[in-house]
């Protein structure tokens, strides 16, 4: 059975990200707002929590759950050979609605589905998810809901499409939008769109200017 935790007021945030740690340290599935839309969420160290994240959601191990982590400096403990164009990103746009799939440690010992070497990795920009991820560490997180199905923006909605495949949900208000964060590869010389999210390519372009570059939009 699933509890569902508020997370208002500061008290209330305190014993939420408290319940949320205890979640995750248990094996066990969390949904939890972030920047975009809610998340349902698993350590991403734990490989039978990001199975059974994937069959919550029902994914095959084709589609990996990106990781989120709670401050900038963790990027480099999961991503290798990052361009120095992705390094302008990153500084510019987290935390923020970017994801960044890049190369990942080689030593990392995770189970995130058919990667083939990659990572997803984002800082969202929502005080009570990066203070949750503090307390957690990197976290497999994918939007809240079915394949399919629209994006949950309350914890109401993710709890009536997962049911009692989560354990605990913080249910911290509605989020800001529908709209999922935007998808980049960074893996080549030149960024690539995989997805496009609340953050523009045209923003992303002129943040590259120094660069000389721009997002490859493919189709």
């Amino acid at each position: 059975m699933s509890t569902m935790w508020p997370a208002r007021t500061t008290e209330e945030q305190e014993k939420a990200i408290d319940a949320a740690a205890r979640a995750i340290s248990k094996g066990l599935l969390l949904v939890m707002p972030t920047d975009t839309v809610y998340g349902i969420a698993a350590d991403a160290f734990d490989a039978d929590a990001v199975r059974r994240l994937l069959a919550a959601k029902g994914r095959e191990r084709d589609m990996p759950p990106p990781v989120l982590i709670g401050d900038i400096d963790t990027v480099d403990a999961l991503m290798v050979g990052l361009p120095d164009y992705a390094r302008t990103l990153i500084q510019k746009c987290w935390p923020g609605p970017l994801t960044i799939v890049g190369k990942q440690q080689e030593s990392l010992q995770w189970d995130l589905g058919d990667t083939f070497g990659t990572v997803a990795v984002r800082v969202p920009r929502h005080d009570l998810a990066r203070d949750i991820l503090r307390r957690t560490g990197p976290l497999a997180v994918s939007s809240a809901n079915l394949t399919g199905q629209p994006a949950a923006t309350t914890a109401e909605d993710a709890e009536e499409m997962l049911g009692d495949r989560v354990r605990a949900l913080i249910d911290a208000g509605p989020t800001p939008g529908v709209t999922p964060s935007t998808i980049i590869d960074v893996t080549t010389d030149r960024p690539r769109l995989l997805r496009k999210g609340a953050l523009a390519v045209s923003e992303l372009d002129t943040l590259l200017e120094d660069h000389d570059l721009t997002v490859l939009e493919e189709g």
